[in-house]
């Protein structure tokens, strides 16, 4: 059972203890995609969404989302992030929109559940305000990209 940490001698699940582990910079960036049909691609580029500003709205959410990470799954520390950045690319030639959030602090345990849980809230709130338009989007290719910091030091996705 030690090869999980969020699992004890028992098997039984439990917080990971991290009061031994040395205050490190860390950082965590994940990505995914909101594949959307040409309507909403153009409706977004026009500013035609009823809802208003979908990148400021899914920006703010995100931010919202990776604070409240631990408020969420029920084994994560809660952190005292210093930075989350929430950026969003479009992609009309894939009909897709790429969400990347970067989360950072000065810690004990990494950020890649923030980053991810910040993605998938930035995502899901793109859906909510452009599912008048196209109820078939989806989401996709959810993943940690990179991160740095504490004992395993660097690591990124396309060196794995």
């Amino acid at each position: 059972m030690s090869q999980f940490s969020h699992l004890n001698q028992q098997g039984e699940a439990n917080m990971v203890d991290v009061s031994a582990k040395d205050i490190s910079a860390r950082e965590a960036t994940a990505h995914g995609f909101l594949y959307v049909s040409e309507a909403v691609i153009e409706a977004i580029s026009e500013s035609r969404i009823a809802k208003g500003d979908v990148f400021a709205v899914a920006r703010v959410a995100g931010i919202q989302g990776a604070k409240r990470t631990s408020d969420l799954i029920p084994l994560c520390h809660p952190l005292a992030l210093a930075k989350v950045d929430i950026q969003f690319t479009v992609e009309p030639a894939k009909r897709r929109i790429e969400a990347r959030c970067m989360c950072k602090l000065s810690g004990q345990t990494g950020v890649e559940m923030e980053a991810l849980t910040g993605v998938n809230i930035a995502l899901l709130t793109l859906f909510d305000m452009c599912k008048a338009l196209d109820p078939a989007m989806r989401i996709d290719g959810v993943c940690v990209l990179e991160k740095q910091g504490g004992k395993t030091g660097h690591w990124q996705r396309d060196k794995a």
